[in-house]
């Protein structure tokens, strides 16, 4: 009479192996979703840098020129990198006369509530400003 060989190895069974898997899928979704998470973060950082860099233009942009702004609101928008911005100018009086202050925030068009960047200057009366 043959005897068959007796396997005493110890493995995995089918419900551990799906366990594992499971974990293992949970796992990787989650990282999935912090990937993504840091991709929209990299996107908004990048329209923020582009913002800065158009509030600074603005007011760079008002001290070569040497424009003496009326008080008031002023809007536009502005291409940076690729991307189109939108900027409101607030300029306000001073306590002294020859100076007016300008405050620059940068937006999305569609989001012009929510302000990626925001520049204060001052810009200088060019009648007062002496020879």
């Amino acid at each position: 009479m043959a005897t068959w060989p007796r396997n005493d190895s110890q493995g995995f069974t089918l419900v551990e192996v799906l366990v594992a898997m499971t974990i293992v899928a949970v796992s990787l979704l989650a990282a999935l979703r912090v990937a993504t998470q840091g991709i929209n973060h990299v996107g908004e950082l990048h329209a923020r840098l582009l913002a800065g860099w158009v509030a600074a233009d603005r007011l760079a942009e008002h001290h070569a020129r040497g424009d003496w702004l009326a008080v008031g609101v002023h809007t536009g928008a502005q291409r940076q990198g690729g991307l189109e911005l939108g900027w409101r100018e607030e300029v306000s009086a001073t306590p002294n006369p020859a100076f007016h202050r300008v405050d620059v925030f940068v937006f999305m068009p569609a989001q012009p509530a929510h302000s990626l960047a925001h520049s204060v200057g001052f810009v200088v009366d060019p009648a007062q400003s002496g020879p």
